[in-house]
């Protein structure tokens, strides 16, 4: 579920397709891989140009797109990101207006609780749901890493939001531990903030926030970040500060190691074939972790690369899996989808919005394109995804 605080920066670094974009493409036109049997779980898009300001909902059945009942569901303003909730109960996006709660009913069906937002935080840029479903977790522009007290059953706050002041004002995108003892946030050139987050508390962020980890190399930022699903490593993806060059990176970070002095696999960090490592997706199976690319150098549009994870005992090994799969333009964020048969990338350039990939069944980790799809009338700006856990 990625932020789009930093895809006006992207935009203005990436060689634009020109002409127009395609209407609405179902997916059957498009596909190209198991075509009639490929099937995938609920996920949302936000999209975000002028006109077409909302959250659309879908599932792929039998290889087509099928839209939610109600979507498009419109939005009050601007968004920056979206998150659901670990219980499926609840989905909240973050806009100019406010961050907005809705209900998430049979199939996926959203329903807008309010139209009052839940936090009235204009620069709301990335947020999560913690696993107990009793915080909303949001890194804000304003400087502050914001825990709103939520209601498990309902999702409507039920308490103050307690704050921190975050060691830089560019949060660009957040995870929450799966153990729930911490809180991660991509701060652009400031580097990776690591906070300690104990969910049982009435306040469960500490007084201040440590040094973070700093970039890899000066001039690069911090623009990523994720975590393994048995949070043995966290994965940190840092732009190029050089234009032309495909030196952005991934890094592998050991997870018990982040508080401390923060220790990296061998051959860390790894290139990832672009210039800005926009998102990372670490499968739920912790096999493979991919990366999308917003800028690649010398192409209009993005790609996505990826890793194997092997392990031996705590010593971890990443390897590239040596080939990449073509995206649209700018790439902006991956997903998983809930049964684990697709991995959904939304593309803010759009040509297309979504890209859908499954996995070869012959190649290791290797995705195949099985379908492409616009997620509205282009152009759309199609910021973030997020898939029903």
């Amino acid at each position: 579920m990625k932020n789009g605080k930093w895809i006006g920066w992207i935009l203005a670094a990436a060689m634009l397709l020109t002409g127009c974009k395609n209407f609405w493409v179902t997916s059957s036109s498009s596909c190209t891989t198991n075509c009639t049997t490929i099937s995938s779980g609920v996920f949302y898009v936000l999209n975000s140009n002028a006109g077409q300001v909302e959250i659309t909902g879908y599932s792929i059945v039998n290889g087509t797109m099928t839209a939610l009942a109600g979507s498009p569901y419109a939005l009050a303003s601007g968004p920056y990101s979206i998150a659901v909730a670990p219980n499926n109960n609840f989905l909240y996006v973050s806009t100019q207006a406010g961050i907005y709660l809705y209900t998430i009913g049979t199939g996926g069906v959203l329903t807008l609780s309010s139209t009052v937002p839940v936090f009235r935080d204009f620069a709301a840029y990335t947020m999560k749901v913690d696993a107990t479903n009793s915080w909303l977790v949001e890194a804000s522009g304003l400087g502050y890493l914001y825990a709103i007290p939520i209601s498990p059953t309902t999702g409507a706050t039920t308490g103050t939001a307690q704050q921190v002041t975050l060691p830089g004002i560019s949060p660009h995108q957040l995870v929450i531990s799966s153990d729930n003892a911490n809180v991660i946030v991509a701060l652009g050139s400031t580097g990776t903030a690591v906070i300690p987050f104990t969910a049982a508390n009435a306040d469960p962020l500490p007084a201040s926030v440590n040094a973070p980890i700093a970039v890899k190399t000066a001039g690069t930022s911090a623009i990523s970040v994720a975590l393994d699903p048995i949070n043995r490593l966290l994965y940190i993806g840092e732009a190029s500060g050089t234009s032309g060059s495909n030196n952005g990176v991934l890094r592998a970070v050991s997870y018990g190691s982040i508080s401390g002095n923060p220790t990296e696999v061998a051959g860390s960090p790894f290139t990832t074939g672009g210039l800005s490592p926009a998102s990372i997706l670490p499968v739920a199976s912790g096999a493979y972790v991919y990366v999308a690319n917003a800028t690649v150098a010398n192409s209009s549009t993005g790609n996505v690369s990826g890793f194997s994870l092997t392990a031996s005992g705590t010593t971890y090994t990443l390897t590239p899996l040596g080939s990449t799969a073509s995206a649209g333009v700018t790439p902006a964020s991956l997903a998983e989808d809930s049964t684990g048969t697709v991995v959904l990338l939304v593309n803010s350039g759009g040509s297309p919005d979504l890209n859908v990939y499954t996995f070869d069944s012959a190649v290791s980790g290797k995705l195949d394109s099985a379908l492409t799809s616009s997620t509205g009338n282009d152009p759309v700006g199609a910021l973030a995804i997020a898939a029903a856990p």
